[in-house]
């Protein structure tokens, strides 16, 4: 159609750049923490809350600027995220640059509010997820999702495995200034490959609503929002299967974006390895983590309609690394005990947003929007968990921490039973619902994932 802009296959393309050049961040201080620790003279603790800050934000801002995509599309929302981003990756770079040799502990307030900038592009998530659902119809939804979290995931086992080469070879902030100058180089690709759905293309053009449809519909587009996110957040929120889903997912991402940033400290101080073995078993862990999330929504169409049977499968796997990863004292224990875990975790995720439009059939994006959210929250909360094991008891803390997943892998594996043998009671449509005639009425808005 005259004047519009993309196709679907375009739109995946620049959500799917976005989110691996934003998601990257969460890499960013695991492979360069014990530099910082060593200049500024860091605790277990301090340092801990300082890999875990960019997790903070990129949880925390993905329901707001998810819901920001249904009004705008996502285009606007992922360039703002990528944007702070490049903001908080300047100053670091800055602070790199000019750190002196012994500088205390005095900067460490700025490098917090850095950290938090940076991990703005973690929360493109969601609002690239909700932009490739618009693109595509229904029917080709699952594929195109699943090429968007499969890819954008690989972003920080890739960059655990070349941040230690480069820290070799360009030193801190060399190191530093590549990383710059490639997300600015992403956010001007994605400037140009990201693009609204037509609907968007159309209002923002002036055409009505009814008349927006109307000619996306006619394009291919078959979602399109309806309602406001304020109230399939709240209807969401309603549903107990909802925080059920929220508590698994704290387990399993929120586990995957904590022990990004923190294996590289646990390999380095545990067993004395040196930053480029870190950074590869980081990377390991992550890339295992991503690949078998495509794998996992497979076993969630094959193993069992619901995706229920393939979530106690992941989590009795991730309970079973877990247990060997708090018992482990021997590295060559511990490196097929971070396997598992992976596997767990990245199968689990899958099965999670497959069981979203289940448990919240008409308020998808509400639900979907407090599982990626709250869930992710946790990547932020488990680093501190496991540094404070480290002051409290020192080198066998490291170990000893792992507790943690224990304790969250069964409790969510408890989740999943009550999901599995409790009878789903009828959703009822909210009054305020709109409903309209064809493929729109599988929910409010389109699914976030």
């Amino acid at each position: 159609m005259a004047g519009l802009r993309g196709t679907p296959k375009q739109g995946l393309f620049g959500a799917t750049l976005g989110f691996f050049i934003g998601f990257a961040a969460v890499a960013l201080f695991g492979p360069t923490a014990a530099r910082f620790q060593k200049v500024m003279d860091l605790s277990p603790m301090l340092l801990a809350f300082l890999v875990a800050m960019p997790a903070l934000s990129g949880s925390l801002l993905r329901i707001p600027f998810s819901a920001w995509v249904d009004t705008t599309g996502g285009r606007k929302p992922f360039l703002v995220l990528l944007c702070l981003s490049l903001l908080g990756m300047s100053g670091i770079y800055a602070v790199v640059l000019f750190l002196p040799e012994h500088a205390g502990a005095g900067l460490y307030p700025l490098l917090l509010l850095l950290a938090l900038l940076c991990g703005c592009g973690i929360a493109t998530f969601t609002v690239g997820a909700s932009q490739v659902s618009y693109w595509f119809p229904q029917a080709a939804q699952g594929v195109a999702l699943a090429i968007f979290a499969g890819v954008g995931n690989l972003a920080p086992g890739i960059f655990s495995l070349l941040i230690p080469v480069a820290l070799r070879f360009w030193s801190l902030a060399g190191t530093y200034l590549a990383w710059l100058v490639l997300l600015a180089v992403g956010v001007a690709l994605y400037a140009v490959y990201g693009q609204n759905a037509w609907y968007f293309q159309l209002a923002a053009a002036g055409a009505s609503p009814e008349d927006a449809k109307r000619r996306a519909r006619g394009c291919g587009q078959e979602l399109f929002p309806s309602g406001t996110v304020k109230e399939s957040l709240r209807d969401s929120a309603r549903i107990w299967h909802t925080w059920a889903l929220v508590w698994i997912y704290v387990t399993t991402f929120g586990g995957f974006v904590a022990l990004t940033a923190w294996l590289p400290t646990y390999w380095t101080q545990y067993f004395g390895v040196t930053p480029l073995v870190a950074g590869f078993l980081t990377a390991l862990f992550s890339i295992v983590t991503s690949v078998v999330r495509m794998v996992g929504g497979i076993l969630s169409d094959r193993l069992d309609e619901g995706g229920k049977n393939t979530a106690i499968l992941a989590l009795l796997i991730l309970l079973a690394g877990s247990l060997v990863m708090t018992t482990s004292h021997e590295f060559e224990l511990s490196v097929p005990g971070e396997i598992l875990m992976a596997f767990g975790m990245g199968i689990c995720n899958a099965a999670v947003f497959k069981l979203v439009p289940q448990v919240a059939p008409k308020a998808v994006g509400g639900a979907a929007g407090w599982v990626g959210g709250v869930g992710a929250f946790s990547g932020f909360a488990i680093p501190p968990m496991l540094g404070f094991a480290v002051s409290d008891l020192g080198k066998p803390g490291y170990s000893i921490g792992f507790v943690v997943f224990l304790f969250l892998s069964l409790f969510s594996l408890s989740m999943a039973w009550i999901l599995k043998y409790t009878r789903e009671l009828p959703y009822v449509l909210p009054a305020h619902a709109v409903t309209e005639p064809g493929p729109a009425l599988a929910g409010k808005e389109a699914p976030h994932a």
